[in-house]
């Protein structure tokens, strides 16, 4: 455990911050746990906060829009929320294994939280749709019924069967610190597996707002927050002063899984963003000849 962890942990004195901390701010240190001793410093932490804001208010618009239109189960694709929990788990465990920050293991546990709601609502809506179409079905089988009595049949369609998706969120990352030890190599494996998760889970949602030819249902604040979030947690990364003993290639490399899976779901995110462009809804606005229907006799 590196030394700026054993003192938010207790592991060291006050009189330590001076000590293993020279010129260090001291907020940073008693808050996070972390020695930023220079600008640089200052900027990668108040980016990293700034991108953990967005990581953790980003799933907030995608349940709105879940609520309002009541599609979530068509809209996201449920291989989308299930390989983002996967990732957000992954990253939960390797926070711990590989020591991470302690800021960044307690937004991890909230990312799993946010994802099983995320999940919880998915199911809750997709029984709800399959009960009123099952109850559409059953009422019109019985006007039919009643139809046929009075010698009036007339068989309408009954509806076609519609494809079941599901969806979640989120490109998010964690702070690597020195992964040395067998127990941070292990998280570090871990976190490689995150990242992997991370950038296999836009695929299903690509190819179902593909299919569709539609992003109805899906919130592009989602992605936008996501976005601005893998962005500003980069860039926290890359500005982030090596440890001592560390070269910036050295420090470039233990963090590689991390900045893949940031920045290369920000590349997927920005392609899904394309999506919502592309399939975005016609103005309904036109002149009255494009308004007014046409009268075959």
């Amino acid at each position: 455990m590196s030394s700026s962890l054993q003192h938010f942990f207790g592991g060291t004195s006050d009189g330590n911050f001076t000590t293993l901390c020279p010129n260090g701010s001291r907020w940073v240190w008693d808050g996070l746990g972390e020695c930023a001793v220079d600008g640089r410093d200052m900027a990668s932490v108040y980016l990293g906060l700034f991108s953990i804001l967005c990581f953790m208010v980003s799933s907030l618009p995608q349940y709105y829009s879940s609520c309002k239109t009541g599609n979530m189960d068509s809209a996201l694709s449920i291989w989308f929320l299930l390989l983002w929990l996967g990732g957000d788990s992954c990253n939960l465990v390797g926070s711990f294994l590989a020591d991470q920050l302690p800021l960044q293991t307690y937004t991890a546990v909230y990312y799993v939280l946010a994802d099983l709601l995320m999940l919880a609502m998915y199911f809750y809506y997709k029984l709800r749709n399959q009960l009123n179409r099952r109850t559409t079905t059953l009422n019109v089988v019985g006007a039919i019924c009643v139809l046929g009595v009075t010698g009036t049949l007339t068989f309408p369609a009954l509806g076609s069967h519609q494809e079941v998706y599901s969806s979640t969120l989120r490109g998010r990352a964690l702070l690597s610190i020195k992964p040395f030890t067998s127990k941070e190599i292990i998280g570090f494996s871990i976190g490689s597996i995150s990242s992997l998760l991370y950038l296999s889970s836009r695929l299903p949602q690509m190819y179902t707002n593909f299919k569709r030819k539609s992003t109805e249902g899906v919130s592009y604040f989602l992605f936008a927050l996501i976005i601005v979030g893998n962005t500003t947690y980069g860039l926290s990364v890359l500005l982030k002063n090596p440890e001592d003993g560390h070269s910036e290639q050295s420090y470039l490399v233990h963090h590689l899984p991390w900045l893949i899976g940031s920045l290369g779901t920000l590349t997927l995110d920005l392609i899904i963003s394309i999506q919502f462009l592309a399939y975005r809804k016609p103005s309904h606005k036109g002149t009255d000849e494009e308004r007014t229907p046409l009268i075959v006799s």
